[in-house]
Order: structure tokens, then sequence, then C-alpha cells
């Protein structure tokens, strides 16, 4: 680096050298001539994160402590403070105004945008996130110095009207808003941060122009080709003491391809012009160099490598894997040391999880390798998080450099779990999820209050209630018998909840994160707040509780989780430190400037890397291109570069899946591209992801046999249900595992309405009517009234109450016929037992009507069709004649003489009329192949004596399914493990064990 020396001072660092660890090669022998040569240095670098990584390369090769020199970077709105005392005398002096707040900025917007809409504005979630889209559009003209009179040139303006009507309607609202806004900051004396970090970088420009620092100024790794930032990279260029250094800029590249990238901004007229190669990884930096004004000839080459350099030629492979299509046609004839890729290795799994495993097997595999750096390369947030889950198996705690959504942390999820329960009325999956929350009442007493959280779990099983904390106090208080206390405890919740209560309709954005804030902080105290995710979710209540203060809006409570979802999914939580000293994971952005004697690159497949491009949503391409302004395609060649630059390490593995989460993958045009130039000169990296799949792929099971449980004889003396004989006969293990093991299967929280919650609540209808006298014209409202304290769910409300309505006017109807003919109700869900053999008998009649002749009417109510004679006949749907039997025995209270008619009254569907109808399952009229009604109940009685004897008096296996053809329940269908054998059973052993 020679002083004095005419032309610009640009290096460029090859892919092949790693460029952090091969810059601090260089420039510690260049400025450390005595102890404070490196601390008057000022790197100029592109993010953050490439100041950390360069950092780390300093104290990796300095061996001993050393004064690092000063590092700014490049569009830090701060500029003016990071370097100091060089751009003396920026501050005030300057003119510079100050950047408008970014959240403000977006409510602004999303203000001035609602009001150009008028009525077509959409909630204000939509309109928000329309907003943010515009703001990114706006950016975009910005960085590129475009003024919004720029959208009125003749040009632009006749290309607009050449377009479709819903282009022409988008541009003319894009540059109505961009003008308004523009105004409005005027008016203000603020601008927004893009511009302000474009004048700071003139300034600097101007002032190094004008006057060059005394102390030597790099600029490193900066490959932004804005025109703010190439002016400056060109003043530091022409310092004496001055320098640009480039990333992977390709010296080597024949001139014609070269050429045939197109013009990048070098010719009169458009800055993109058709047929510019922009996907190529070497087009940027075209761009680059032509906004410099520097020719690529003028660049000279880097020649300090770093400590994981890869072989020279790697290169010059990577120069011929990247060229254009016309261009690539010297594959065929390419020498082997062209097309060398020899640290390179290609892995192919079957999904995410599996290649997620793979890397994880690779990783630790290279760690067990004293000093081997290992980075995990990927633009897919959740494969990094399946590789960091994976590699928990071998307790190496990895952090994902790029990241998480703050959504996705314990105190950003939280958050927006209060604020579903706001936007659900407190449906029982929102609260039941927030409560049962890991920071949720922390400390001693949580195992208690998971506790309360489980009874309350059980409490609100089946449809959902009504809306509000009033109907969950309901539901709670009917259920206080079966867990005393639940109430007294939920009695501290609702006081918990008590700041989100106000919460309904339209409420100001303000207003709804500080009942959020508080709220959060009753329920899961300062915890909430205190670690690296609580901060930065504090940081973002604050900023957007202040800005929407400053420009109110309105949400309604529905929107209200998409809008924080929305805008809580722009901020990354970091690690605020790191786990294996070793061990990165990055995102393609972090990645850069950084080397590891082992990258592995996964997610290569298209929609991933690269990303699919996303066009602008309110300025057509056309409009973009004549503007100046990259395209969607654009940020294919940006990824290009990244794996060029990864390819750079001295071993490399490029894996992709097969599958995603929606189907097929397509590998990625890259992984193509080296399949087409090496061939079967491409190794593959199988052995990891045999690995892979020999952690994931338990040894197989033989299928379970059917069982056929033996419980003792103690055990087989149960009560038998009425409504439990027909398992018993048809499928003797279900009677086994309700019966004897006392299983329950639990309805699903938030459920639709089943068949079985339906008929109860019907019964719980007409016992309440009957009990007030069974009057005409008062079912109906009765049954309103419970429907609605029942269920809220909206399958309720539009579907199963208006039909359950009709039928129950069938039911009342037909009762006050009935009564005509001298038929009087004498008992409603009456409960009754005898004793058979020893055994109890027990169970509910629906309702026993007295005939004129003394006789009784068994009568069962069923939301759905009724059995079917024949089953009566073979011994199943027994249900009538065992009420019946009790009855005749003298087993219900109140209730005596000979049962003479047994009815089903459906709720059902009736071809003549709405809902509603009459069944029997005996002989009569309408059924003359039946049983006899006389014959009913000494047959249901002779089916029970056989059954107990065989089943709890004597000593059969309660096999399962022993009557497959028979419709029955699935409740215990998984208990018996019924896909593994059914089908089966016949071909081989037909025995098993007690389940």
């Amino acid at each position: 680096m020679g002083e004095g020396s005419p032309r610009p001072r640009v290096w460029s660092i090859a892919a092949h050298r790693g460029f952090a660890d091969a810059l601090v090669a260089g420039l510690i022998p260049r400025y450390r001539e005595d102890r404070f040569g490196l601390a008057r240095l000022t790197l100029l670098l592109p993010s953050q994160r490439a100041v950390r990584t360069v950092t780390e390369a300093f104290i990796r090769a300095s061996g001993q402590g050393l004064l690092l020199p000063r590092m700014a970077v490049v569009g830090d709105l701060d500029l003016d403070e990071t370097l100091g005392p060089l751009l003396d005398p920026i501050g005030e002096g300057t003119g510079i105004p100050e950047a408008v707040d970014p959240v403000w900025r977006l409510l602004r917007l999303a203000r001035i945008l609602g009001d150009v809409l008028g009525a077509e504005a959409p909630g204000e979630a939509a309109l928000l996130r329309q907003a943010r889209g515009l703001a990114q559009g706006i950016d975009r003209l910005l960085v590129e110095g475009i003024h919004p009179l720029q959208l009125l040139d003749e040009q632009v303006v006749g290309i607009a009207s050449d377009l479709s009507v819903h282009w022409i309607e988008n541009t003319r609202i894009f540059a109505t808003v961009f003008t308004i806004w523009q105004a409005e900051l005027s008016a203000m004396g603020r601008i927004d941060a893009p511009e302000r970090r474009n004048r700071l970088l003139e300034h600097a420009a101007q002032a190094w122009r004008a006057v060059p620092p005394a102390h030597p100024v790099i600029a490193a790794g900066v490959t932004s080709a804005s025109p703010a930032v190439a002016k400056l990279l060109r003043v530091v260029a022409d310092m004496p003491d001055g320098g640009v250094i480039l990333p992977d800029l390709d010296l080597a590249l024949d001139q014609e391809v070269w050429d045939a990238l197109g013009s990048a901004g070098g010719s009169e007229g458009d800055v993109f012009e058709r047929g510019d190669v922009v996907t190529h990884p070497q087009y940027h930096l075209k761009l680059l160099l032509n906004r410099m004004g520097i020719a690529r000839e003028e660049v000279q080459p880097w020649h300090r490598a770093g400590l994981s350099p890869a072989p020279p030629e790697r290169s010059r492979a990577i120069s011929n894997l990247f060229l254009p299509p016309e261009a690539s046609t010297v594959w065929v004839a390419l020498d082997a040391r062209d097309r060398r890729l020899s640290g390179v290795r290609s892995m192919e799994s079957a999904n995410p999880e599996e290649e997620a495993q793979a890397i994880a097997v690779l990783v630790r595999e290279a760690l067990a390798e004293p000093e081997r750096r290992v980075a995990v390369i990927t633009p897919d947030r959740s494969l990094a998080a399946r590789v960091v889950a994976n590699l928990g198996r071998w307790n190496i705690v990895a952090d994902d450099t790029a990241g998480r959504p703050l959504p996705q942390t314990a105190a950003g999820r939280v958050f927006l779990q209060m604020a579903e329960l706001v936007a659900e009325r407190v449906a029982p999956v929102a609260l039941l999820a927030l409560l049962g929350h890991p920071l949720v009442q922390p400390g001693e007493g949580r195992a208690a209050w998971l506790e309360r959280v489980r009874q309350l779990d059980l409490v609100l099983r089946g449809p959902r209630p009504g809306p509000g904390l009033p109907a969950i106090r309901q539901s709670v208080e009917k259920a206080e018998p079966r867990h005393p206390g639940l109430t007294e405890w939920w009695s501290g919740v609702e006081d918990l909840l008590f700041p989100l209560v106000s919460l309904e309709g339209a409420i100001g954005l303000d207003t709804a994160l500080v009942a959020l804030a508080e709220a959060g902080e009753a329920l899961c105290g300062t915890g909430l707040w205190a670690q690296a995710d609580g901060r930065c979710l504090a940081q973002f209540v604050e900023r957007w509780r202040e800005a929407a203060g400053a420009v109110p809006s309105q949400v309604d409570c529905a929107d209200l989780p998409a809008l924080l979802r929305d805008a809580m999914d722009e901020i990354s939580v970091r690690p605020p430190w790191g786990g294996h000293p070793r061990l990165a994971i990055y995102g393609l952005l972090e990645a850069r400037m950084s080397r590891a004697d082992l990258v592995i690159c996964g997610g290569l497949t298209e929609g991933t890397w690269p990303g699919n491009p996303a066009p602008d949503p309110l300025l057509a391409p056309p409009i973009l291109r004549a503007l100046g302004i990259p395209g969607a395609d654009f940020r294919i060649g940006l990824s290009a570069h990244d794996l060029a630059a990864a390819l750079g390490a001295p071993e490399v593995v490029l894996s992709h899946a097969r599958r995603d989460a929606t189907g097929p993958a397509i590998p990625s045009r890259f992984i193509l591209r080296i399949q087409a130039m090496l061939a079967d000169q491409l190794r593959l990296e199988s052995r990891a992801v045999e690995f892979a799949q020999a952690l994931a792929n338990a040894d197989p099971v033989a299928p379970h046999p059917q069982p056929h449980p033996m419980p003792s004889a103690e055990q087989r003396r149960v009560p038998i249900a009425v409504t439990a004989l027909d398992r018993l006969r048809g499928d003797p293990y279900q009677f086994y595992a309700s019966a004897i093991l006392a299983l329950r299967s639990l309805d699903p929280i938030d459920a639709d309405p089943t068949p079985a919650w339906k008929g109860t609540a019907v019964h719980d209808v007409l016992k309440v009517w009957h009990e007030a006298g069974g009057k005409p014209g008062e079912l109906v409202p009765i049954a309103e009234r419970m429907f609605d304290e029942m269920s809220a769910h909206p399958f309720m409300r539009t579907m199963w109450k208006p039909r359950l309505i009709n039928a129950l006017l069938w039911i009342e109807a037909e009762t006050d016929r009935l009564a005509g003919e001298g038929r009087e109700v004498l008992a409603v869900e009456r409960k009754g037992e005898i004793v058979v053999d020893g055994i109890r008998i027990h169970g509910r009649a629906d309702r026993i009507d007295t005939l004129a002749d003394g006789t009784l009417a068994i009568v069962d109510y069923k939301t759905g069709m009724p059995p079917s004679a024949k089953m009566v006949e073979e011994g199943f749907s027994l249900q009538l004649g065992l009420i019946g039997l009790i009855a005749r025995e003298g087993g219900m209270s109140g209730v005596t003489g000979e049962p003479a008619r047994f009815e089903y009254w459906s709720l059902g569907r009736n071809k003549e009329r709405g809902f509603g109808y009459m069944k029997s399952p005996v002989k009569d009229s309408g059924n003359r192949s039946a049983l006899l009604p006389e014959d009913f109940v000494p047959e249901t009685e002779r089916f029970l004596r056989e059954a107990i004897a065989k089943w709890l008096l004597g000593n059969d296996p309660f096999t399962a399914r022993l009557n497959p053809d028979l419709p029955g329940y699935s409740d215990y269908d998984q208990l018996m493990r019924l896909d593994e054998w059914q089908g089966r059973e016949r071909k081989g052993d037909a025995g098993g064990d007690a389940a």
C-alpha cells in the first residue's frame, strides 16, 4: 500500500483468502509501526456485525494486546458521532436535520394512506401492513437519491400510462402519499433516515475531499452501490493514505464476460438496462465501481491471506461457476484446475428435519477437532432453529446470530397471547395458553398454579362458553364441587387480568399497549422484562406507545394481535453472549466477511437461497428501472455473491432437502450449476445423512396383536350402565377400558358441538321444561336461554340451534297431542338400578310416560338416527329394554307398571316436516318384522344374563372389536392400537396382551 500512487487505491480480496482475516493480516504490518499506529487508523465497515467480525479477526491475529482502530459503520445515522473529530466541525454547523422516528413515521404514513384511500381503506392492521410496504418503497427511492418530483418526469409518466390499470392506480397512490409526506417533513424540519444517511455521507465526502484526514481511513467490505456511498468511497480511494478494499471482486474474469454483465450504470440513460445480468454475483460490484468512476483494471489484488485460506485455484473455479448463460458454454472445455472444487461437497436430505440433523452431525464431528472453526450459513431461520435444537443432543450450545423474531421468544409470545385473549374475548384456548405460559407466575407457587390451570382446562373442555370473564366464572362455579377452591383461585386470575377487561371494540393503540404491559407485569412480574427478549419487548412497547400517543391510532381489538405480530416480526432478538466459541450460525447478512475452517450452507433450495423475488407492491418494475432503482432480481445476485464468498472456505458442504413443509422442493439454481459444471467430480456427503437417519429412525417394531385383556375375577365384577351393555356385547374391549380401567376421553377445548354434547344439552332443556310443568309455548324460550348460556360457539348459534329449536317444537306439540289421548309424563331424567346375578345394573330414563291403561311407555331422546330394529333383534341397542327391566322390577322411585311401549324420539331430519320424529325398535304399525313389545324386556334380560355370565362372572377375554362390522364408538381405538392389527388378526397370531 505505497503512498503517492497516481491511481485510486482500491484492492480486492479474493474469495479463497477469507476477507476479515486477510484484511487484518495486511493492516497490522502496515500500521503497527509503533504502539498507536492501529489506533490512528479509521475503518469504515458495512455493518455492526462486520465490526464484531473484524474485531475477532484482530484478536486472532494479534497474538498479544493491541489498540484497535476506530471502526465506523457506513450508513449509521450517528455517523457524525462515530467518526468524531475526523468530521469536525459537523455537529450543528452542517445543518443536517434529525431523522424522524421510524415508528411515528409508519403510523403517520398509515394515516396519510388511509386518507388517500378514503372509504376503501382497510382495517388498522392491514393499513399498517400497506404503509410498511409504502415506507420501504420510499426508502428505496431515497437511498438512490430520488426526489418525489422525479415521479412526474415525462419518461416515468409515459411508462406509467402504458401499464395496466392497477399499476397506474398504485403509482398514483404512491406518488400522492410520498408528496404529502415530504411536505409534512419539510414543515417539521425533519427528514427520513435514508436521506439523513445520504447527507452525512455527502458531508463526509466533501469534508475529506477539501481537507483529507491526518490519519489513514480504509473502507473495507462495503459493497452498497448507492450513489452517496459510492461518492464517499471514491473520496476515500483518492486519499493519500486511504483505500477501499472490496470483497470477492473477480479480477480474473474475462473482459468479454465482464462486459456481458451489462452497463450497470456505466452508460447514459437507464441505470439498469434490459439485458443486464443483475443476478450475477459480480453485477453489484460492477455497479459500485461504475458509480465510483473506477475501472476494474485499476483495482489491485490483495496479496495477504487469512488463517484459513482455501487453495488459490478455488477462486478461479468460483468465477467459472457463475459465468452468464452464454459464457458457460466453456464448461465443456475447462481444464480440471479451472473447475476444481476439491473441498466442496453436496449433501441431499429427505426433508428439513433430516437436513438439520445431518448438519448437526457434521458440526459435532468438526468441533471434536481442536481449534477447528465451524460456520453454518442459511437464510432459513426455521432450519437454523432445528440445527440449534439438534446440537443440544450433545450439549453443544449454539446461538443463531441472525437472532429470533420477537414473537417467537418467551416474552414476545406472552405479550401476543394477551392480545389474542383480548381479540377472542377470553376464549378458552387463548386463556389456557396464556395462563400456562412459562413466564406466568414464576417461583415457588408455580406448581400449585399449574395444577389449577389443569383443573380449569378440564372445566373448559367442550364447546366454547359465552364471551368474557363472567362466562368463564359461571363454568368454574359449576365445577366447584369437583375442584374445591377453583372459584377462589379464579377470582385471583380475574384480578390479574383486570387491565384487559376494558379493552373492547375500537381502542387507542397506546391505551392497548399500556393495558397489555400492565397485565403482563401482573401475570409475570418483573421477570417479563428481565432477559434479552424482555428488554427488546420493553423497548418495543415504549417506542410504539410514544409514537401512538403522538399519532392517535384507533385499532379494533380483533385486529390487535395481527397488528402487533407484524410490528414485532421486524425485531430480532440476538443472544447477548455466544454459545460454543468455535461455532457460529449465520444468516446471509451476518455471514459476510466471516470465515471458518468448515462452512455448511443450508437451505439451498429455490425460494430460500436464493429467495423468491418480491416485486414492489406499488411501483411497477418498468418504473423502477426508469428511476434507476434495483429490481427484485437484483437480490438474487447478492445471494449468489454470498454463496461465492462461502465457497472460498477450505471445506464447504452445500446442503438441501428434497421436500419442504409444503411439498417437493427444487434445488437451488446454484446447486444445479455446480452439478452441471462438475458432473461426477462433485463429491457427495452421504455419511452424515446416514447418521442422521440412524439417529431419527428407531428399529422397526412388530405390529401389535389384537388385544384380549384378561382381568382378574375381582376386577371383572363392575356395575353395568344401561348404555354399556351394547359395548360389552359388541366390543368387550371398550367396556373393559371404560368400566374396568375407568378411562374417559376428553373433549377438545373450544370444540364443535358433538352429538353427545347436543344430547346432553337437549336433555337438560327438556328436564327444566318438564319440571316447570311442561306447558305448551314455554319450551322454546327455555331452550333459547339455556343454549345461549351453554355455548357461544358459532356452529351452535348458526347451525345447531335452529335445528334443535325446530325439533323441540315437534316434541312440545307431540307431547301435547299425546296428553289429549290420556298419556301423562310420569318421570323425567329418573335414575334407577337393580341387581342381576349379583351385578348392579343402573341407568337414567330420559322419560317414562303412563298410558291410559296403566302400562308404561319408555322414551329415549336421540339427536341423531335411532338404532334399527334389526340391531335390537341381534342383541344390541338394548338401552330401552334395560330401562324397561329396571322399571318393571321396581328399581325406579315412583315408577310402577309393565312396560308396553318403547320409543325413540329423534331430533333428526324428518322427510315430512323439518326436524323431529318417533321410531320404535319393536313391532308396531310401522315396523312389522321386529320383536313383539311383550318379548322385548325378556329378550333383553336374556342377553344381559349371557353377557354377565361370559365376561363379568366368567373368564372370557375382553377382545377388541369382537364384532368388527358393528358400528360403535372410536374412543379407545388408539388405546387398542387398532391400525396396527386390524386386517392382520386372521393372517398371524391373533393373541394379544392386556392393554
